[in-house]
């Protein structure tokens, strides 16, 4: 039997994107605190502790998962929006930056989905946002997203975002993908995340890649993002002028460079 409630959609917008959800009476869809644009009449808020999954472990349960989330880069509290009138009601929520938001469907997906940080956007009422750990010790130091992924697990509809453009892969059983440690955003638990070092010493040095990919092998299904927003970052503080009117030069700070070479964030 679901757990999760019965939701209604759409994306809207291009470059900046935000998700409207539709609710009958009863339903509720929860989200970062924060994250709301705007809300029609009968939507009541409510901000607390835990992860919008509807269990009854109590403050002490509910109080653990908050810090699983703080973990995985997100928030302390979640907020619920709730239909709390007698007709369907909306409530919209919006990208913090310019991407693109994917609706998934968890059931079809076997029920979970691990992501980057900060990627959950919303979900419906019922979905578990926790932390999922890299079990290699590689891709946990060199993966991009260190040893923390976020776990989304339900079966009802949740929002992710990243930026750039998402490209959605399904891999066959042992077929291998190589990405930019950077641009991976989302995949099934079926498919097996490790790190590859990029062979030939002048590639690793100067390909401009970086000095390590992340290898996806199926069978499943992965997101990837064509802009990493680290990326997008250290263009636009390249491009930002210092205190009196001198600008920073790229390839300047030479620990920066060698950071971004073996993050992959060139």
């Amino acid at each position: 039997m679901p757990t999760s409630d019965a939701i209604d959609y759409q994306i809207l917008g291009d470059d900046m994107q935000f998700t409207l959800v539709t609710l009958d009476p009863g339903e509720a869809v929860v989200a970062e605190a924060g994250g709301m644009m705007y809300m029609t009449d009968g939507i009541a808020m409510e901000t607390q502790f835990g992860d919008g999954s509807q269990d009854d472990s109590g403050f002490m349960g509910k109080l653990l998962n908050a810090g699983k989330r703080m973990l995985a880069g997100e928030s302390l509290f979640m907020t619920i929006f709730t239909n709390a009138g007698k007709a369907p009601a909306q409530a919209a929520f919006a990208a913090p930056y310019p991407g693109k938001i994917v609706a998934m469907d968890l059931a079809s997906l076997g029920g979970t989905v691990l992501c980057q940080r900060d990627a959950f956007l919303c979900a419906a009422r019922g979905t578990a946002i926790g932390i999922a750990f890299t079990k290699k010790l590689g891709a946990g130091f060199f993966g991009g997203e260190g040893f923390i992924l976020e776990r989304i697990s339900g079966d009802g509809l949740a929002f992710i975002h990243a930026c750039g453009t998402i490209v959605d892969r399904t891999l066959a059983a042992g077929e291998t993908l190589r990405v930019d440690t950077g641009c991976l955003v989302a995949f099934q638990e079926s498919v097996a995340y490790d790190i590859q070092m990029v062979s030939g010493i002048k590639s690793a040095l100067f390909g401009g890649e970086g000095l390590f990919f992340a290898t996806l092998t199926g069978p499943g299904r992965v997101w990837l993002q064509s802009l990493p927003f680290s990326r997008l970052a250290n263009r636009i503080y390249a491009a930002m002028p210092k205190v009196g009117g001198a600008r920073r030069e790229e390839g300047s700070n030479l620990l920066g460079t060698i950071g971004d070479m073996i993050g992959g964030r060139s």
